[in-house]
């Protein structure tokens, strides 16, 4: 059985206790309102939950030294936005002081003049029911008038970061095995990336065949894309452990159909031919990219990417570096 403590002050350790309860994972939102004098006012939340159904009620709680702690109270109207897995930058945008939170979003207009984000998971539209102190916050009780939601899958926040929630398939849908014992099942990583990007990239291939280039080359003209120019140990520390021995080969198909040339620099750098080429292909390229990640939702896209860069990054430490522009760089026209 477990006892239940009361902590002394000597013994609660304020930052433990922090971690304690960050181990709840919870949905991320930005409460709006607008002030007395107009002026639309945001913060970021988590501390919002539901309270009652009917009528129906949801509350979060706001810190005493919060600086927009005196618009909250007064307003009659505020909303609740809970965020999509894709707003993280909204987030913290709305979580940082001293700067207009609103300035170039596109918003709606709500009950009370209350401005409203857009493309959020869910709504929430409430006028104020009832206010109550709460130890070091104050904890707003609101009438929910109206809601809106959306399929997207919700932006969470455990331990302190930012996290992602995805749909889990029904207990009745498993993977399956193989007939040989011992065998690669269904569910291993190795055939899900493998079986995924084979059929993937068979969506692209008819554009590089117009283009009259093989996998390896367009491998090789994208490479091409991500600096005005690649020397030639750039390329093959960039590839290594992708192209490698065909790596070579690619470069001078490149070469040889005008799509790249070599410089004095030991390098290489694309043609106007090359570029326009590239530009077709990876604008065919995303177009595939958009279709595929329409169908999976924008939520599971957005964990799917993370998810591989984070793989990309325990797979491969390296990961291609030498490559990447810091920054904007330097772009030819």
């Amino acid at each position: 059985m477990t006892q239940s403590l009361q902590p002394s002050s000597e013994s609660f350790d304020p930052t433990e206790f922090r971690k304690a309860l960050g181990t709840f994972a919870t949905g991320v939102t930005i409460i709006t309102a607008r002030a007395a004098d107009g002026t639309p006012i945001g913060l970021t939340a988590n501390s919002f939950n539901s309270v009652s159904l009917d009528p129906p009620l949801v509350l979060w709680s706001l810190a005493n030294n919060a600086m927009s702690f005196d618009a909250f109270r007064n307003a009659l109207h505020w909303a609740v936005h809970v965020l999509g897995s894709d707003q993280e930058d909204l987030s913290g945008r709305f979580a940082r002081r001293g700067e207009d939170k609103f300035s170039g979003l596109d918003t709606d207009e709500g009950e009370g003049g209350v401005p409203l984000l857009r493309g959020c998971a869910a709504r929430f539209q409430c006028r104020t029911a009832t206010q109550y102190q709460g130890g070091d916050h104050l904890i707003f009780i609101g009438e929910v008038l109206r809601f809106d939601r959306d399929e997207a899958a919700p932006l969470v926040f455990h331990g302190g970061k930012y996290a992602h929630a995805t749909r889990r398939d029904p207990p009745d849908i498993k993977p399956r095995s193989a007939h040989l014992a011992g065998s690669f099942g269904e569910d291993f990583l190795g055939y899900l990336l493998g079986r995924s990007h084979f059929r993937f990239f068979a969506q692209i291939r008819p554009f590089l065949d117009h283009e009259g280039l093989d996998d390896m080359e367009f491998y090789v003209l994208s490479t091409l894309t991500l600096k005005p120019l690649l020397t030639e140990g750039q390329i093959a520390e960039g590839l290594a452990g992708v192209l490698d021995a065909n790596r070579q080969r690619a470069l001078d198909g490149l070469v040889e159909r005008g799509f790249a040339r070599r410089t004095a620099a030991d390098g290489f750098e694309l043609t106007d031919g090359g570029r326009e080429a590239a530009i077709r292909l990876i604008a065919a390229a995303k177009a595939v990219e958009s279709q595929v990640l329409e169908r999976l939702g924008t939520g599971d896209a957005v964990i799917l990417k993370t998810t591989l860069n984070r793989l990309l990054g325990v797979v491969d430490e390296s990961a291609a570096d030498v490559l990447w522009q810091s920054g904007e760089g330097e772009r030819k026209g």
